[in-house]
């Protein structure tokens, strides 16, 4: 199978959707690999580590797109890049639909089979594709949102551990899966004061016995926010609706009640954001300020850490790419229940119920079309 790798074009994303170990494991199952010249390099892997691998360089972008069969990326794809889609393609990536209608038209009129990494469920649960990328953004959001309580950044002047004889800051993670334990972890390891919230029970039980009692695991109600928004210096909002548009927990009424110079980081922008007041970001200006809360909403937060985050990606991604370039992308869905659940668009139509929900739009099964 053709398979291409374009250079990511979304503001300072960094990231490469194939590492040149992964490109060199194509080869030699006798796939032809094509990557976009300086595709690899923002996360150190340079073109000559691509060639030595087996693999094509290309740099010209039109040829890149029009000649592949299999598609690669990080990244939704850009509007320039939705135009280079067409009919016998295959788009495989992060696409988080239910937050962008005019992303999902686009598709849709590209008549390409379109597959998401973070909508591709697990035998055991969770989704495993968004787990690597979920890991690494949590942990840079206490990070992120430590340096955002900084002076200089807007934020009220408080470091996170405090230093003996003043109380460290007070931390609220809304959301104890991937992403919100392993802001959490970092909080506490930090020495932060933290707290999350969460509306699964067995969950919160896991981290309390995980943690033995040294993060506060509290139910998530209309009151245990309403607390974490006055107490908090930093609140972290990580749920999770699986390929929906996520809730907004913390409407702009509520700001009023938060500490000035308070931070909120929300990881779940790329389904929408959790926060009313939240709006995409991006590494070039990661912050604004909204009643005198400072508001960190990157999208594409790993892409700041490209080479961990292309080496995590490819290493969990690698067994799907190697079934879609083996099998085609009808065959490798019909096999496998927990992929198919990975087809968002395919040649007009939306097959992905809460995509179709979002934007009032038929749905198709994904049974009826790999049967």
């Amino acid at each position: 199978m053709k398979i291409a790798v374009p250079k990511e074009i979304k503001n300072h994303e960094y990231r490469v959707a194939l590492t040149p170990t992964g490109a060199r494991e194509l080869v030699a199952r006798g796939h032809e690999v094509t990557v976009q010249a300086g595709a690899g390099e923002g996360a150190g892997f340079p073109d000559a580590d691509y060639e030595a691998a087996g693999a094509r360089l290309e740099g010209d972008v039109a040829k890149v797109w029009s000649e592949a069969e299999l598609i690669l990326k990080v990244k939704e794809p850009q509007p320039e890049e939705v135009a280079r889609l067409s009919k016998g393609q295959t788009l495989f990536t992060y696409l988080h639909l239910a937050a962008e209608e005019d992303l999902t038209r686009g598709l849709m009129e590209s008549g390409a089979t379109c597959i998401a990494y973070e909508t591709i469920t697990a035998p055991q649960g969770g989704l495993p594709l968004l787990a690597p990328m979920s890991t690494v953004a949590g942990r840079m959001a206490v990070q992120a949102g430590a340096h955002s309580l900084e002076k200089a950044q807007g934020g009220a002047g408080v470091l996170l551990p405090g230093v003996p004889g003043v109380a460290p800051a007070r931390v609220t993670v809304i959301g104890g899966g991937v992403v919100g334990e392993n802001a959490a972890r970092m909080a506490l390891g930090l020495g932060a004061e933290v707290t999350v919230l969460d509306k699964s029970i067995p969950r919160l039980e896991t981290l309390d016995d995980r943690y033995q009692g040294r993060m506060k695991t509290v139910f998530s109600t209309a009151d245990s926010l309403e607390e974490a928004v006055r107490e908090s210096d930093l609140i972290i909002g990580a749920v999770l609706v699986p390929g929906a548009a996520a809730p907004k927990l913390i409407t702009r009424a509520m700001l009023a009640d938060m500490k000035p110079g308070s931070v909120l980081v929300d990881v779940a922008i790329d389904q929408g954001g959790c926060f009313e007041t939240s709006k995409p970001t991006t590494h070039a200006e990661p912050t604004y300020v909204v009643d005198g809360v400072v508001h960190y909403c990157v999208a594409n937060m790993p892409g700041a850490v490209a080479r961990t985050s292309t080496q995590a990606l490819t290493n969990a991604t690698m067994p799907f790419v190697v079934a879609l370039a083996d099998k085609g992308w009808k065959q490798a869905l019909a096999d496998d229940a927990h992929f198919a659940e990975g087809l968002n668009v395919h040649e007009g139509q939306v097959t992905y119920p809460a995509v179709a929900d979002a934007f009032g739009l038929d749905c198709v099964e994904t049974a009826k079309l790999i049967g």
